[in-house]
Parts: structure tokens; sequence; C-alpha cells
């Protein structure tokens, strides 16, 4: 979770390192530092806070230097506090963590038994006196540092310097996101792509159990034992423009806005405007092409299509909201069981799973702690493993067997809305996919399918200009009004069951407003007691199969005395007499109105929140990818 930044080169470092955290603060939001190399000398300047108190707090000194290490941390060992910041200096030297060391506490006695004291709370400390330890002892910073990873048990994505070894730093990985950027006469390091973008595209991603050496002139992957490893650096090609806000005021509501490009640049090149051709088995590896959709990377042929007896959807937060309405396109499209787990209880669980099961596992980062560690498991069983993210080269697309990408750009903010978006598109595709490989619905039926998702991006477009201005004057009536009500119900069926959720989600994440999302049909199951005089309710109702039996719920909440916002299709006027509030879309099908339907609960979310004074792109607590379980 940690924001991880490294430079070594003929810049000012202090500036480099300032614009790597500063891009990577919606990482951690709790304290942040910096390691510098002046005047022969590791200087470490850290604050707890955001990263404009550690700004202020050296301000005005001249720290002219060409390495260093920054960070913005996230707790997990030590409260926030200046002691608890990184990086951690013992001697000459310094280091950045991101990860847990699960026998920290071990290494700590032995450490304490042989007379070193320690300053902090963290398990990152241990760390620094172990390489320490090991220089103390005659070996070189590089041998030192390999020697210290050997000894630790736990995730950690690590960058190291040493006053006495000034032309170089250390990096490591294990289970924590590291990329390495390629510069002419520099070299980069960071925890995410964003932190590099202003001054390199040309990056690799580091995979578990490789060191990085980092010079000037060079960087060097190689294993944990020192053998080298061959990475081609990849072209990024994510602007560094893409990653700032453009003129808006957050970067949640400009990534709301760009919704309708996301979802377009993931479906360009991938379905077909026009004719259908069914797909023909092939034994080459198959690339999962034809007319109708083209996923290149799937890596399945529609032989294995017809194999699997069912999928799942394997996910977190979020993703785990878009896996559920993943599973109405897929079962409805595909005629495929579909059964979605949380990737947190995955592993606690004994799943039955075989060569005949489609895993697929949605992160945005492509990091997420939870979700590589269940794929991990399942692949043990011998499950198909099937990605589906926005990072290339991001850990789980690496390790999936296939890979489905979203083309979403850099999401900063750390409440998901356009990856949220384009994961769903990813399900719909894989949808089309599986349905025309296991001959599952007529040509015309796939074809007018098709043909309703690539109106969505336009529709999308559509829905956020019809809701926009609307959102903002509810959510200013809201704050105004429910002061003292600090908790609201969402309720949807079918596919918008999982846009609830989602709604209630945002809503808890940017707000700390408590919200719940329920099925409408369970509300009389035990929800219904919550609604009396005033309780607030986002009823979602667009015209579908659903709709009179949403009506009937709706109906519900007000001979209680709630106060019904609806989420309503554009001319369903029945409305204007049942609900306080009507935030109207565009009509679309039942299995595309989740992509419309989602806009206008993102952006009631964002504005209340910004009427609360809440930090909108990175909420308390919250960290955009949790590398951590």
């Amino acid at each position: 979770m940690c924001g991880i930044v490294g430079y070594i080169g003929e810049r000012q470092t202090i500036d480099v390192l300032l614009d790597g955290l500063r891009r990577l603060e919606y990482r951690g939001y709790d304290s942040a530092g910096v390691a510098l190399l002046v005047d022969g000398k590791v200087i470490v300047r850290r604050k707890k806070g955001k990263l404009k108190e550690l700004e202020n707090a050296i301000a005005g000194e001249r720290l002219i230097s060409t390495m260093g290490i920054g960070h913005t941390r996230w707790a997990t060992h030590g409260r926030p506090s200046d002691e608890n910041a990184h990086p951690h200096q013992v001697g000459a030297i310094a280091l950045v963590h991101n990860g847990i060391i699960e026998n920290y506490r071990a290494l700590k006695k032995e450490l304490q038994a042989k007379g070193r004291t320690f300053t902090s709370e963290t398990d990152t400390e241990i760390i620094a006196h172990l390489v320490d330890e090991q220089v103390q002892s005659g070996k070189d910073l590089e041998t030192a540092f390999r020697a210290t990873l050997k000894l630790l048990h736990g995730t950690y994505a690590l960058v190291c310097m040493s006053a006495k070894e000034p032309g170089k730093f250390l990096a490591a990985r294990k289970g924590s996101p590291l990329v390495v950027g390629f510069g002419t006469g520099e070299s980069f390091v960071a925890s995410d792509v964003a932190a590099l973008l202003p001054y390199t595209r040309s990056v690799a991603f580091v995979d578990d159990g490789e060191v990085v050496v980092a010079t000037r002139g060079s960087l060097t992957i190689t294993d944990l034992d020192g053998k080298k490893v061959e990475r081609t650096p990849r072209q990024i090609d994510w602007t560094p423009s893409q990653a700032e806000r453009g003129g808006y005021r957050h970067f949640m509501l400009k990534e709301i806005h760009e919704q309708p490009r996301a979802l377009a640049d993931t479906l360009t090149g991938r379905i077909a405007k026009n004719g259908f051709t069914a797909p023909r088995a092939t034994t080459d590896g198959g690339s999962g092409d034809h007319p109708l959709v083209t996923l290149d990377a799937i890596g399945l042929t529609p032989d294995d299509a017809r194999r699997f007896r069912k999928v799942m959807g394997i996910a977190c937060g979020t993703s785990w909201h878009a896996s559920q309405v993943g599973k109405w396109m897929i079962e409805t499209i595909a005629r495929v069981p579909v059964e979605i787990d949380l990737a947190s209880e995955f592993r606690s669980r004994e799943p039955l799973l075989d060569k005949d099961v489609l895993c697929v596992f949605v992160s945005q980062s492509g990091e997420t702690a939870d979700t590589l560690g269940a794929m991990r498991e399942a692949k043990k069983m011998g499950a198909y493993c099937l990605a589906i993210c926005n990072v290339v080269d991001s850990t789980i697309a690496r390790e999936a067997d296939g890979v489905l990408y979203t083309h979403a750009g850099p999401e900063i903010g750390v409440a998901s809305t356009k990856a949220f978006s384009t994961q769903m598109a990813g399900f719909y595709m894989l949808g089309l996919w599986l349905a025309a490989a296991r001959n599952a619905q007529s040509r015309d039926t796939l074809s007018q399918l098709r043909d309703e998702l690539i109106r969505v991006p336009a529709l999308v477009e559509r829905a956020i200009e019809m809701t926009a201005a609307r959102a903002e004057e509810i959510a200013k009536e809201y704050v105004k009004t429910y002061k003292g009500r600090p908790s609201m119900l969402y309720l949807g069926r079918g596919p918008n069951h999982a846009i609830a959720l989602e709604g209630a989600l945002k809503l808890k994440e940017i707000s700390y407003i408590h919200a719940e999302g329920y099925a409408a049909g369970e509300m009389k199951h035990g929800p219904i007691a919550l609604i009396d005089e005033g309780m607030p309710v986002v009823v979602i109702a667009p015209k579908d199969r659903h709709y009179e039996k949403v009506a009937s719920n709706l109906q519900e909440v007000r001979a209680r005395g709630g106060m019904v916002y609806a989420v309503a299709t554009e001319g369903d006027t029945s409305f204007d007499e049942l609900a306080e509030e009507v935030l109207y879309i565009p009509a679309t099908p039942e299995l595309t109105s989740p992509f419309l339907t989602v806009v206008p609960l993102q952006l009631l979310a964002y504005h209340i929140a910004v009427l609360k004074g809440t930090d909108v792109d990175q909420p308390r607590n919250l960290a955009k990818s949790v590398t951590v379980e």
C-alpha cells in the first residue's frame, strides 16, 4: 500500500522524490519521508501527516543530492508518527519498505540481545539493523542486502542505500509491487508506474524473489542468489497528463467523467461492429479470435470454452461488485453457471476446482494481495486462471494463464470508478466470447448483445450529462437535511443489486457515512426495520423485468416514512410523486443498465463527500492498492 520512489542520476533528487511521492500519495496517507545522500552522508527527513507536512518541514533546506529514496506510509506496524515514518536509518544504511515482515518480533529479540536499540514501533526498522549488522561484519552492501532478505518471512518491496557505497541503490520484491524505470544516465524505482511517467516510459516490473542493483548507467535484475535475469523493458503508453487532474477538482471526479473514453478504449479492437462468423477450434493454443469479439491474450481456444463446466469470479471490494454484475452477464449470455467469491475468503475454505473450471481474478492494480494469493491456490488445483486487470505486466497479469486487460488508464482516486466500469465491460466481452464458442445463443441474439455493448460508452456519457448537476443539488439537500441521520440504504434487483452494493460502498469510502446495499427483495427480511420517518433510501429502478417489483419495494419504503431517491429511466414519470428526488438515465437493456445506474451513485457520493469536507481522493484508512493481507 505504501508509496516508494528511488532515484540516482544527475537531476536534483529531492525534486524527483517529492514529485514521485506526490503522484503516489494516494497509496499512503499517514506520513512521508526522504533519505538523500548529501556531501557523503545520508540525510533523513520524515514527517507525520500528508506529504505537504514534509514539504513544509524541509522548505529552505539546501538538500543538494543526486541519489535518494522516498516513501509515503500506510500504517501496519506502529501508529502514525515521525518516528514510525520511513525511511529508517541505521548508521550509514537507509531504507524504505512496503509490506509486512511476519517474523519481525523474533528478529527484533535477537538484535536486542546483541545490544541493538530501536527507535520506532515498525517491523521495517529491524531490516535496516539487519543490513547494518551484515555490513559491520565486513560484507559489502549488496551481499549484506541479499543475506538479510533470506532472513525475512513475509512480504516486502524494499529500497536500500548506504553512504559508504554512494554510487548505487538496491531494491527487492516479494509480494509487494515494484517497478524500475530506465533513463539515460539515470535509474528509477517505484511502487507504481505513475511516479515514473514524467521521466521515462521505459520500465520493467520486478518479480518476486528478484533483486535490483541500480546505478546511474545501469539497472541489473538478478535472483536472490545473484544470477542475472534478462528483462526486456516495455514502453508504457500512459502520458503524465493522464495521471493529473486536468482541471477537475479531484481525481475521482475526473475519472468519473473519463468513463466513456475508458469504456471505448477497452472495447476498441475487440468488438466487431459488423458481421459474425462462428469461431472455429484451433490447435495452436488459440488467440480467442473471431469476428464477434477478439480477446487476444486470454489464451483459450473455443474447445477450451466448451470444456468449462463452471466459471468463478474472485475479487475484493469494488472488483467483487463488478464480478457480481459479471455473473449476470456470463450466465445470461453464455449460459454457463458462475460463482462469485471474495478473494479474502477463498483460501479459508476448500473450494472444489479442477481443469474444467475457469477462474476469473479481477483487480484494478493487479497487485491485490488476497486476489493474488487466491489465484496461486487456484493454479495449484489445476483451474484455468484468467485475469481482468488494468495494469500491464502487474503480478496477477503475469502469473495468470491468460489476461483480459481493461484500458482505463491510470486510476488515482482511491474510490474506484472507471476501473469498475471497464471491469464490467471485460465480463461482458468474456460472456460474448464464451457464448459464441459454446454456441449458447443464436447469431442474431449475439449480434444484438454486441450492438448493445457498443452503444454503452455514448450512453454513459449521456448519463453523466443528465445526472451531474442534479446529483450535486441532491447532495446539497442531503447534507443540509440529514446531519443527524448518518446512514443510508441502497436497494436494487438483478444486476443492479451489485450496483446498490457499489453505491453504498462509494458513500462509505469517501464521505464516512454508514450505508448498506441490499437486494430489494430482501428488504422485508430485516432491513425494513431500519426504515422510519426520514430514513434516506436510494432505489435503483430502471425499466427492466424487475421494475414492477422494485416499484413495490419503493412503496413499502414510502409507507414507513422513508425518503426515497430514485434512479430511473428517462421518460418514466411514475416516480414523480413517489420519490423526493429522481436521477434519470437513458434507456438501455437490463444487462447494460449497470454501466449507467452506477454513474449517478458515483456522483452523489462524490458531491456529498465534497460538501462534508472529507479527503475525496485519499480517504482515511484506505489505500488504492491493498498489497498486504
